[in-house]
């Protein structure tokens, strides 16, 4: 599994692993701190096995961000769960998953990475991440 490092705020590490390991409990509690509780008991594991590319975990002391990477099989990416511990916010981890999420895309022979996210996310995604914005459909179910 690749991992890379990167350096902020006087030299505290952040380590990067693409499908990197993980503990579902850990996971859980970093989506409750991002997305807001309850904690639920989502077998990360499994789903990611049977449906993603690939994902990306940032490690500080312990688990502090994730993306997930699903695909079509073929030329289409999608980036899903982009999520930063909120005492690690603004300190461009967020940006650092989704690069690399994108590099292991590329690499998969992937030729597009798609996003879809809340207006508040809008400067996140276009200016952080440098996703341009397209036309798309959305019906909800």
């Amino acid at each position: 599994m690749p991992r890379w490092a990167g350096t902020y705020d006087g030299g505290v590490t952040i380590t990067y692993e693409w499908r990197g390991g993980f503990d579902n409990a850990a996971l859980n509690a970093l989506h409750a701190d991002g997305f807001g509780p309850p904690i639920a008991q989502t077998d990360w594991r499994t789903r990611l096995e049977r449906h993603s590319l690939g994902w990306v975990c940032a490690w500080e002391d312990g688990l502090i961000g994730f993306v997930n990477v699903v695909w079509d099989g073929g030329a289409h990416a999608f980036i899903l769960d982009t999520v930063v511990a909120r005492h690690c916010r603004s300190r461009g981890v967020g940006a650092a998953l989704v690069a690399k999420a994108a590099d292991e895309a590329r690499a998969a022979n992937c030729e597009w990475l798609h996003v879809d996210f809340e207006e508040h996310l809008r400067a996140f995604y276009f200016d952080a991440c440098g996703f341009k914005e397209t036309t798309a459909g959305l019906i909800a179910l």
